[in-house]
């Protein structure tokens, strides 16, 4: 990232955010959810630090608005892409972009826009094709983890909270710290 700081930062919901074997779901829509460890601080240490996030999320308009309201987190973002809202999904180039526009970002500022997601098909490959830096957060095997194609290949891999605030650490100094480039073992595969 020759150009510097990070325009903004896209999380995905499921499993990066809330831990999905934790939902308690009420007509399909979830009441609330516990957190990954470690991103609520994460998310709320980045909005203080003032840099611009949004949430591009494969959901229901309710999940997600619960979730963030239980652990009042709703505030750390600038901007809401949710499927349910927009008629479409991940990969769709429409939901990455209108979380774009809605951050006041245009083209030029995407290579400067890290995309955060635990789904290789949706998440990595949708920021893929936009230019976007992509971070592929896998801290469980809930997901297919092996890229089908080279439009899966995510720049970074990491695998817990610490690991993804080093790696944004990083990257808004413009460095590209080789120890998360993709592929990496995953934490859970090393465990004793």
């Amino acid at each position: 990232m020759a150009d510097g700081q990070l325009a903004a930062i896209l999380f995905d919901l499921g499993d990066v955010i809330m831990r999905e074997e934790t939902e308690e779901k009420l007509d399909g829509v979830t009441q609330r959810a516990e957190l990954v460890p470690g991103i609520a601080a994460l998310l709320r240490d980045l909005r203080g630090a003032g840099k611009r996030l949004a949430l591009v999320a494969d959901t229901r308009e309710g999940t997600y608005l619960n979730v963030l309201r239980q652990h009042a987190l709703l505030d750390c973002f600038g901007h809401f892409a949710i499927s349910d809202l927009l008629g479409c999904e991940k990969p769709d180039r429409r939901m990455f972009a209108h979380a774009l526009d809605g951050l006041g970002l245009g083209p030029a500022d995407w290579p400067r826009v890290a995309m955060v997601g635990n789904n290789l098909a949706r998440d990595v490959r949708g920021a893929n094709a936009l230019g976007l830096v992509s971070i592929w957060f896998a801290w469980n095997g809930r997901y297919r983890l092996e890229p089908a194609d080279p439009d899966e290949r995510p720049a970074y891999q990491v695998g817990e909270a610490s690991e993804l605030r080093a790696l944004l650490a990083a990257l808004d100094l413009g460095e590209r710290p080789s120890a998360f480039h993709h592929p990496r073992p995953f934490a859970w595969q090393d465990a004793p």
